[in-house]
């Protein structure tokens, strides 16, 4: 009759222990989750940042975002000094400061939806997050003004956020690198081999002789 209780004993700290260690688990990953959206929502000068150089290719007018000061447009030539960007990237999420290399303004977004050139990119207007969408661009959409995207018209000029939507042409960029230097994933492409260049191997290999 002894034998039932302690059984049943066992089995009740056996089901505390369980739940208990469920419960820690829990809110380990809550907590983790919080913290990762609070960094994510509020980047700061504490989180580790990523510096990157490279330039904006726009999509609607064929050319490079560039950065004159408090002007910006997106005629900029392939390899010009203006067309150069500093883009700070912070550790947590997507967000970015971009800044001209030669001008040192920052892209920034006022609460009109302007897009300016500011010398201290540290203000939550000057943040952007990158969208990577389905057709290989880039969309950057500001971290303040939901829904308010980096874009511009034909002419190169800048449009208002409150006018953009991640569907328009307007505001689809492709990153790339400066004109002169050589992206390191091109020393990776692989070549395809047929009939003439295997011919072509073995005349280097083994030239004719006379």
């Amino acid at each position: 009759m002894s034998v039932l209780p302690s059984r049943f004993l066992y089995l009740c700290l056996h089901f505390l222990v369980f739940y208990f260690q469920l419960q820690e688990s829990q809110q380990s990953t809550a907590d983790f989750r919080f913290y990762i959206e609070n960094h994510t929502r509020n980047p700061d000068d504490l989180s580790r940042k990523q510096v990157r150089i490279y330039q904006l290719y726009s999509r609607t007018t064929g050319k490079h975002v560039q950065i004159l000061g408090k002007k910006i447009n997106a005629n900029g030539d392939d390899g010009g000094k203006y067309a150069l960007l500093v883009v700070e990237t912070e550790t947590f999420g997507s967000h970015v400061r971009i800044k001209g290399k030669e001008s040192e303004h920052y892209i920034c977004m006022n609460d009109k939806g302007k897009i300016v050139g500011r010398p201290d990119g540290r203000r939550q207007e000057c943040v952007f997050v990158e969208e990577f969408l389905e057709n290989n661009y880039t969309a950057l959409v500001s971290a303040k003004y939901k829904g308010w995207y980096l874009g511009f018209n034909r002419k190169g000029r800048p449009k208002k956020g409150s006018r953009t939507t991640q569907r328009q042409q307007e505001v689809h960029f492709m990153k790339r690198q400066p004109k002169g230097r050589v992206d390191p994933l091109e020393e990776f492409r692989f070549t395809t081999v047929t009939k003439r260049t295997r011919r072509a191997r073995r005349l280097k290999t083994h030239p004719k002789r006379n």
